[in-house]
């Protein structure tokens, strides 16, 4: 399926929430393989403190872990948890055997260092991909390291409605370690669903729009609503909002909306595909982690030297 296409191609919806589902069905059936082997891949989560989106986001993994058949543990620590009882909990994550995968929910209380955290976390279980290790892996192109779940849900999204991305202009708003950076760095590998050539923008860059004009792709991840408008895309473009903000409306019962980063209602006309918010890139992120969880799984079972079917990175 072609990404620039005629007039009737335009506007077209890329429905994240029903490729998320997708892929978790597709876990499910995996997981169910691995376990009749032995195999049950288990994801720990760690929440510090009471954020109240920290808190849904959580417990939406809980929900996947149990539709998936896996075994699923969240760790609820109080606000006050010092730095070093929460590495304690991380190292005792490490050393289970019934865990793959270790998530500790950001952001954490100011009095604890994330990246003292991050790194504290086996590299072979950090299914986040922040680990300065995973990192390392993904931009060298090495396939036995994690990429972090939102630059790999925005790929697999690309995958999954046929965008060709080799040899594309990419236009990446935003250069955060969590999507920035990362999604350059999957898009740029000599790979199926990659080959392209990407330009990362952020605060500094001059004439943000002669930037975002040319791209055939542009993913926006700035955490600024309605950065992206029309008059900054060009006919056909591909787009991709990963920016979730809440915003005051008075006119909604909760007296706020979730928007993206891309004025979707003026983009919309003159993509060729984009993604909702919500209901775009966000569901991807826990497929990708359930995901990753698995891919944990059968790595550490190879390393073991039991028997797995399911240790390849994926389309990247």
């Amino acid at each position: 399926m072609r990404a620039e296409g005629t007039e009737q191609e335009l506007g077209r919806i890329i429905d994240g929430q029903a490729i998320a589902r997708s892929i978790r069905d597709e876990l499910a059936v995996e997981v169910a393989a691995l376990a009749e082997g032995g195999i049950v891949p288990g994801l720990a989560v760690i929440l510090v403190g009471d954020d109240p989106a920290s808190a849904v986001y959580v417990a939406s993994k809980e929900r996947a872990c149990r539709e998936a058949g896996m075994h699923g543990v969240t760790i609820k620590l109080p606000a006050e948890t010092t730095q070093q009882a929460l590495l304690e909990h991380v190292h005792a994550l490490n050393a289970d055997p019934a865990i793959h995968g270790i998530l500790v929910q950001m952001p954490l209380p100011r009095h604890i260092q994330s990246d003292a955290i991050i790194r504290a976390i086996d590299p072979r279980k950090d299914v986040d991909g922040f680990h300065p290790i995973n990192v390392g892996k993904l931009l060298i192109g090495e396939r036995d390291g994690f990429a972090p779940c939102t630059p790999a849900g925005v790929q697999e999204l690309l995958a999954r409605c046929g965008v060709e991305t080799a040899g594309k202009e990419c236009v990446i708003v935003g250069r955060s370690n969590i999507v920035g950076k990362p999604m350059m760095s999957l898009l740029v590998q000599d790979a199926r669903w990659a080959n392209a050539t990407v330009t990362v923008c952020h605060r500094h860059t001059k004439d943000l729009a002669a930037h975002t004009r040319r791209a055939d792709i542009v993913i926006a991840a700035t955490g600024r609503p309605g950065l992206l408008t029309a008059d900054m895309v060009k006919r056909g473009v591909v787009v991709i909002d990963v920016g979730i903000n809440r915003v005051e409306d008075a006119a909604h019962a909760k007296g706020y909306r979730i928007v993206g980063d891309v004025d979707f209602e003026s983009v919309r006309p003159v993509a060729s595909w984009i993604t909702p918010v919500p209901k775009g890139v966000g569901p991807m992120t826990i497929a990708m982690l359930m995901k990753n969880t698995v891919r944990a799984a059968t790595l550490i079972a190879a390393a073991r030297g039991e028997t797995c079917s399911f240790a390849g990175r994926g389309i990247a």
